[in-house]
């Protein structure tokens, strides 16, 4: 086992040998091990596989460098790194399992990691990147292949849309980029996130988004109870305040709008950015995780539907929505809720 362990002499004589050493699961884009060095527990994360591990690699450790001063914490202690054989060497944390209100800690912490101080200090990182013009197309042809009638003010909305996520202010919060029920740690002293591949710079009321419109870009989705959801976004917006002093930048409606327009937030990453999948739902649905594609696009389109309705800009993108979510039921009443419990 210590002769596939990609540990080398400088991290062996920096952290020491290593013993009980044992594999864990994890994504085909990783390899991870626990193990113990010089009686520490760690975790031993090597990146593999394709010409994103370096990139991976690279906004990781950046995100993780830019993290390491958050008090309390809400990232593992990054030990050492080896940029070579791109491997991590992290601090073991011991978790525990979520609580029923678990989304109400995970809010809490997303706002933390997102009012970290980055400025020169993310080099590493890009900026974040949201929907595109080719995804408002392909929507608005979802729409017609429904048999619904777009109202010819929805373009010029998506448009203003479009300008506003790019010009969003707040652009410079560090994002985790996936946060994902399984990439949060619950600990006795709060959660901590791990998995910073997709770390980027951006708003981050993109990210406190996946509550409402349901972890675009997990496998693992979930709708919380009103209640809950409710609760979440209180906590996250308090502890934003409590670090900065100010108010959470960022338009809610237009972060869950622009995960509804995204069709590569219907399939898992390796699959993004070869197909248009909006075009694919009227004729066949598929499984990712713990709902299907129609199932996740009907819960967006019920969320932009009803907020869009108290939202002066995207009133007729709200009325479309809503009205897509209704053509789906109608087509598809075997259609059901997502879960609101994590497995």
């Amino acid at each position: 086992m210590w002769s596939r362990l990609p540990l080398g002499e400088r991290l062996r004589a920096e952290l020491g040998a290593p013993r009980r050493v044992r594999k864990l699961a994890s994504s085909p884009r990783s390899r991870v091990w626990r193990a113990e060095l010089s009686g520490t527990r760690v975790v031993i994360k090597q990146l593999v596989g394709g010409p994103e591990a370096s990139e991976g690699y690279t906004r990781e450790v950046a995100a993780l460098q830019l993290a390491s001063g958050a008090d309390p914490p809400v990232v593992p202690l990054l030990l050492g790194t080896d940029p070579d054989e791109r491997v991590l060497v992290l601090e073991y944390v011991d978790e525990r399992a979520p609580r029923e209100d678990w989304v109400v800690d995970y809010a809490t912490a997303l706002a933390r990691l997102h009012t970290i101080p980055t400025g020169d200090a993310a080099d590493g990182l890009p900026a974040w990147s949201g929907p595109s013009g080719d995804d408002t197309d392909s929507f608005l042809a979802l729409a017609q292949a429904m048999d619904v009638a777009v109202p010819p003010g929805v373009r010029t909305e998506l448009e203003g849309l479009l300008e506003r996520l790019a010009r969003a202010p707040g652009r410079t919060a560090l994002l985790h980029g996936d946060p994902c029920p399984g990439n949060d740690l619950h600990t006795s002293s709060g959660v901590r996130f791990i998995d910073f591949e997709q770390a980027a710079l951006g708003n981050g009321i993109v990210e406190l988004a996946y509550l409402r419109i349901g972890f675009p870009t997990c496998w693992c989705v979930t709708a919380p109870t009103p209640a809950l959801l409710e609760a979440a976004e209180c906590a996250y917006r308090t502890a934003w305040r409590d670090a900065t002093g100010t108010e959470a930048d960022g338009n809610l409606t237009d972060a869950c709008a622009g995960w509804l327009l995204r069709g590569d937030a219907l399939v898992q990453r390796a699959q993004r950015g070869t197909t248009d999948y909006l075009g694919k739902l009227p004729s066949r649905d598929w499984k990712w995780g713990t709902a299907t594609a129609r199932q996740r696009l009907a819960h967006r389109l019920q969320v932009v539907g009803q907020m869009g309705s108290e939202d002066g800009e995207l009133k007729e993108f709200g009325r479309l929505a809503a009205a897509m979510c209704t053509g789906m039921l109608t087509r598809w009443p075997e259609l059901q809720a997502l879960p609101s419990r994590r497995p």
